[in-house]
């Protein structure tokens, strides 16, 4: 017996290429979606980039081609400076994957968007439309390959939550330490203010 399967696709295309965008993306990297419903992902042109389809204007039909919906895109310039005689909005930074935290497991609130900030040696969390860097001093060559967040004790606040993020290049030899580096887990913890015990 076969099973038969039907899909319903939609396509959002980032603005690239569009004249009714005022900021142009293109090239998304891993991507991931909040309680909201809003997609968050990172691009290849150095955004941060969210999509509400909620603002669409045309959901279906034969003008929905995939750029039909600039108005549900965001796009915010990743921290860093832009490439040399390049006017157009964006950074080098060369973050490849987005993470949303959906249950405030680090502590800067429910459905923060964090980005790897791999030229940043950091990951990026976008908190009410600004970036919060989250910057890794020590080993340098923070090149953040994954992060993901774990809540192990809700009754001991900060101390009992936690953001866990994997790092290590290509060549793991390039970060501090040489040769024979292997990559690493890194915890981060927040606390609600420098001398919290």
């Amino acid at each position: 017996m076969r099973a038969a399967y039907a899909a319903l696709a939609e396509i959002y295309e980032l603005p690239w290429n569009n004249p009714k965008a005022v900021i142009q993306g293109y090239s998304p990297r891993g991507l991931d979606i909040d309680t909201n419903g809003v997609v968050w992902t990172v691009t290849a042109s150095g955004h941060f980039a969210s999509f509400d389809r909620r603002k669409c204007k045309v959901l279906n039909g034969p003008t929905a081609t995939g750029k039909h919906c600039p108005e549900g895109w965001t796009l915010y310039p990743l921290p860093g400076p832009q490439f040399q005689n390049l006017s157009a909005s964006g950074s080098v930074e060369s973050s490849y994957y987005t993470w949303v935290d959906q249950f405030d497991t680090f502590g800067l609130g429910k459905d923060v968007p964090i980005a790897t900030g791999n030229l940043n040696d950091a990951l990026l969390a976008m908190v009410d439309g600004k970036f919060v860097t989250l910057r890794v001093p020590y080993p340098m060559g923070f090149y953040a390959k994954w992060m993901d967040g774990r809540i192990d004790d809700p009754k001991t606040g900060w101390k009992g939550k936690g953001l866990w993020a994997t790092f290590g290049n290509r060549t793991p030899f390039h970060i501090e330490g040489g040769k024979g580096t292997k990559p690493k887990v890194v915890k981060f913890q927040l606390r609600p203010d420098p001398l919290a015990k």
